[in-house]
């Protein structure tokens, strides 16, 4: 063997002898090489190196070409072309969103409801203290006695209401988590029923306020049992929404925790605000500082529902979309941090978007051929449909996973919908908010029928006042427990749109985009999306 083919020969017991006498040359070469990469410093391999550097080893898709000698005389080939991958070379990836923003979004909203906050804090303390010293300091005063029989006579029943309401909250998401198929449908028709009795039992009271505030749950009950036969197409694709929407809840111990935080601070902060109003009534302008606190009292409630909804989005978004199991606590802290500011901007927007979608829906079934009517009705689906875009109940799952502001969130999720053909019409005819505001309403009505009741058997003066303060506390109250499964609805839609082929989700909406793509889907028309009627098609 010549020179060169004694540098080439690897050291005595570094390579494992696979045979004696003639042997294969190549694979000790490559062999050779290995060995040669994997030789810590000091060894003989500097000595090789000196003579022929070596490049950093390299995985190839294909075996190098054989070594050749230069004592036997060989010539290298040329280079072959090949496509050598590097290890170290990162494939191109698609770039994922951050999860972790540190960025406080919509700021100058979550100033202006701080603002408010700290407002209503002090407005709350003043009528309370001023209440409490009048009742203590100045028993026999005319402003005295009247605070005082307003504890006595009006405040028991609002607060029986209260504790009615932290009663149905739970009850009501425990139910829908349960039997999610079975309550979709209950909640609708014992709205209906819930609200048509109460209605008439207000009217039997048989004075102007009761009967005028039974005539409008009459009005309203009937509207909710043509809605209730309208959508009835609806009731089984959306039960097997929910069904499959809330499983992951199990999944995540302590998920329904923030949304029975908030129910609780909602019961402290409405007891505390009952008393406030009692001694707003004594004070100037008692009307428009009693309709500032009621005001007040929509916004906040609003937002304490949204900090639950951006805690349970968070959480599943993320079980969704990459497969986390998120923190509830972290999650939590930072719905009320980082995108507190979000949640109050949308407490602001979505009611206002639900309403005008019950109304553009009501006008549209009510149009016909009369010109005012289809003229109302097109009018408020233009307004509706350029507030949309910017802002709708959608965004809440980008805020919470992304931590983007509300309009961005609005817009991103939507175009996420648009990507998909018949998405944006299968969301549209979604009736998951309607179903969680019927829960609502059903609980309003039956606080009304316990504080109602109370309240005439025992002061019948304070019926009427009572039984609205007590409608609106029990709609508030469990709203703020619905936001649990609302939350997992929108994810549910939400993230399927966002990774599609993810095997989290079942056939449920591909096979309901593909009917509706043949026209045999009995979810549609909406309003908006007139187009996808059966008949129609």
């Amino acid at each position: 063997m010549g020179a060169a083919d004694n540098a080439a020969a690897p050291p005595r017991g570094d390579v494992p002898q696979r045979g004696r006498g003639g042997g294969e040359p190549e694979a000790k070469e490559r062999e050779v090489k290995v060995v040669v990469v994997d030789e810590p410093p000091g060894a003989p391999v500097a000595r090789l190196q000196a003579q022929r550097p070596l490049a950093p080893l390299q995985v190839t898709t294909q075996a190098p070409p054989p070594p050749m000698s230069v004592a036997s005389g060989g010539v290298e080939p040329p280079p072959q072309v090949a496509t050598f991958q590097p290890v170290m070379q990162t494939p191109p990836q698609v770039a994922f969103a951050s999860l972790n923003s540190r960025v406080y979004t919509n700021g100058i909203t979550l100033c202006v409801f701080l603002v408010h906050l700290a407002a209503a804090t002090f407005a709350v303390g003043f009528f309370v203290f001023r209440a409490v010293k009048d009742i203590v300091q100045h028993p026999r005063s005319r402003n005295a006695q009247r605070e005082r029989s307003l504890l006595r006579e009006w405040l028991p029943p609002v607060e029986g209401a209260v504790a009615l309401s932290i009663v149905l909250a739970f009850a009501w998401q425990k139910a829908v988590r349960a039997w999610p198929r079975a309550m979709v449908g209950v909640i609708l028709w014992s709205s209906f029923g819930i609200t048509l009795a109460v209605g008439a039992m207000l009217m039997c009271f048989s004075m102007p306020a009761t009967v005028g505030l039974g005539v409008a749950m009459v009005m309203f009950s009937i509207g909710t049992g043509l809605y209730a036969c309208w959508v009835t197409r609806r009731v089984g694709f959306t039960a097997r929404v929910f069904e499959r929407a809330v499983q992951p809840v199990d999944k995540f111990r302590g998920l329904n925790g923030p949304a029975y935080l908030m129910v609780a601070a909602g019961f402290v902060w409405i007891s505390v605000w009952c008393v406030a109003v009692i001694g707003a009534a004594n004070y100037r302008f008692p009307g428009l500082t009693i309709l500032g606190l009621v005001l007040s009292l929509m916004w906040t409630a609003e937002v304490m529902r949204n900090v639950a909804n951006l805690t349970a989005s968070r959480v599943i978004a993320l079980y969704y979309l990459r497969g986390m199991q998120s923190s509830v606590q972290f999650s939590f802290q930072r719905a009320l941090s980082y995108n507190l500011g979000s949640a109050c901007l949308g407490s602001l927007f979505v009611p206002t978007i639900e309403a005008l979608r019950i109304v553009a829906r009501g006008l549209n079934l009510l149009e016909g051929e009369d010109e005012f009517m289809f003229s109302c009705a097109h009018c408020c689906l233009h307004v509706m449909n350029a507030i949309f875009e910017f802002g709708n109940s959608w965004a809440f799952v980008h805020i919470a996973a992304y931590g983007r502001g509300f309009v961005q969130a609005s817009r991103s999720t939507w175009e996420q919908f648009e990507r998909l053909q018949g998405m944006p019409a299968l969301v549209d005819s979604d009736i998951t908010s309607s179903v969680c505001f019927l829960t609502g309403v059903t609980s309003g009505a039956l606080c009304v029928a316990l504080a109602g009741s109370w309240t005439f058997a025992t002061h019948k003066h304070y019926t009427a006042t009572v039984s609205l303060l007590a409608f609106f506390v029990g709609y508030l109250m469990t709203r703020i427990g619905m936001a649990l499964p609302q939350a997992c609805v929108g994810c549910y839609y939400v993230c399927f749109a966002e990774n599609p082929t993810s095997r989290l989700f079942d056939p449920t909406i591909p096979e309901r985009l593909h009917k509706m793509q043949e026209g045999a889907d009995p979810l549609v028309p909406t309003p908006r999306f007139p187009q996808q009627h059966p008949g129609a098609a």
